[in-house]
């Protein structure tokens, strides 16, 4: 499998402001992960990364919700690396990583520490920018150069899934939103016709997804020997056998 090691490490946004159509893609991942995490039930849940911090899980039944942030903001909790978790082993019921893995510099990494510190059933949310949608294809075009967004990774989300499933994770759900250019100011309310066809035939061009996976540790069982049967005779008494003139005479009286 190619490695996903970036040899120099990309801007990374404290703030979905900082993107073009920020505030449309915070509400958009926030309106997936709120119905997700209904799903999730524990007593500890993390959310990784400042665009992570931001999003606001209200339906969420774990009510120990932790905000862990690479750099300081209003929404910090605990500052870290996502790279190295403070976190004990089988701790954590359930992660959110809001297009962190598309701004880190080693996106492996992230993934194994989440899987160390996860619970044998715990949950992980992950939403990406897809590089088969029109957003994909204005990054390598000379559109809005500035912009932070030209320095996420844009990761398939088959890769993910497979990172995810080699981890043991089983992919349960995932949701495919947005599709529009997001290197412009979106307005939400002015949905295209094409962007309608688009949603109804084409899911796959999105420009986010969202996917929801979940730990799966099958517990081990001893093999048992298989016995085998051996057969019991019961003793019984010895007979004596006759001659063949001596049997004739005996029938014959």
């Amino acid at each position: 499998m190619r490695s996903a090691f970036h040899h120099t490490e990309p801007r990374y946004p404290t703030d979905w402001t900082e993107l073009p159509a920020g505030e449309v893609i915070q509400q958009a991942v926030q309106e997936v992960c709120n119905s997700y995490s209904q799903r999730i039930f524990g007593y500890h849940f993390v959310k990784l990364g400042n665009l992570s911090a931001q999003i606001q899980l209200a339906r969420c039944p774990v009510s120990h919700q932790i905000n862990q942030t690479r750099v300081l903001g209003d929404q910090t909790g605990l500052q870290g690396k996502s790279h190295e978790l403070p976190y004990i082993e089988n701790s954590i019921d359930g992660f959110l990583l809001a297009n962190e893995l598309d701004f880190a510099q080693d996106p492996h990494q992230i993934l194994r520490e989440v899987d160390r510190c996860i619970t044998h059933s715990g949950y992980v949310m992950i939403s990406g920018f897809n590089p088969f949608s029109l957003t994909g294809i204005g990054k390598f075009l000379p559109i809005n150069r500035g912009n932070i967004l030209h320095d996420a990774r844009f990761f398939t989300s088959s890769r993910i899934r497979d990172w995810l499933q080699l981890l043991g994770f089983e992919i349960v759900e995932q949701r495919q939103v947005l599709f529009s250019m997001l290197f412009f100011k979106y307005r939400k309310k002015e949905l295209s016709a094409f962007q309608q066809w688009l949603c109804k035939y084409c899911p796959w061009c999105s420009s986010v997804y969202v996917i929801l996976a979940r730990k799966r540790v099958w517990p081990m069982t001893t093999v048992r020997p298989k016995w085998k049967l051996q057969p019991q005779f019961s003793p019984l008494g010895a007979s004596m056998r006759l001659k063949a003139g001596e049997a004739i005479h005996k029938k014959e009286q």
